[in-house]
């Protein structure tokens, strides 16, 4: 497996690998959507990164907005790893080649996780994020959104 760039033919398993995963399924996310999400990250140069399996199959992608997070400190948009690769160190991997494309001189990065995602939070936190905050009801009623920052540069 090795971490690259996102190309135009890795649109159609990004969107399908994000659009199948539970959690973005409660946030009612669809394939239209997300398709329109990498076209657009694709046409403005805004990081994608995917996983591929070392045969041209992608099997995670993450997505990164580089001022996203107060208009300082990337934030991580999207990370998701297909159902079949989950717990094989897949998202581990794109984690950390997100963090070395910000590097330097960036010095935190953040990111949002759902309250109910708990599976999500244990990742981040074993991989150095640290929850900082919460944002109740902000992308949909009844779900708190945790606010996780990891400290890049000591």
């Amino acid at each position: 497996m090795f971490i690259r760039p996102l190309t135009e033919g890795d649109i159609p398993t990004c969107a399908q690998i994000v659009t199948t995963a539970p959690v973005w399924q409660r946030y009612g996310l669809t394939i239209e959507r997300a398709t329109q999400q990498f076209s657009e990250a694709l046409r403005t140069n805004a990081p994608v990164l995917v996983a591929d399996d070392g045969n041209g199959n992608v099997i995670g992608f993450v997505r990164l907005i580089l001022r996203g997070a107060f208009d300082l400190s990337p934030y991580i948009r999207w990370l998701a790893v297909a159902s079949t690769q989950r717990s094989r160190g897949v998202g581990r991997q794109l984690l950390s080649g997100a963090e070395a494309l910000v590097q330097p001189p960036v010095r935190d990065m953040f990111l949002l996780c759902a309250d109910f995602n708990t599976d999500a939070q244990r990742f981040y936190e074993s991989n150095g994020y640290s929850r900082i905050g919460t944002i109740p009801d902000y992308v949909i009623p009844g779900v708190t959104e945790y606010i996780y920052r990891k400290r890049l540069i000591p």
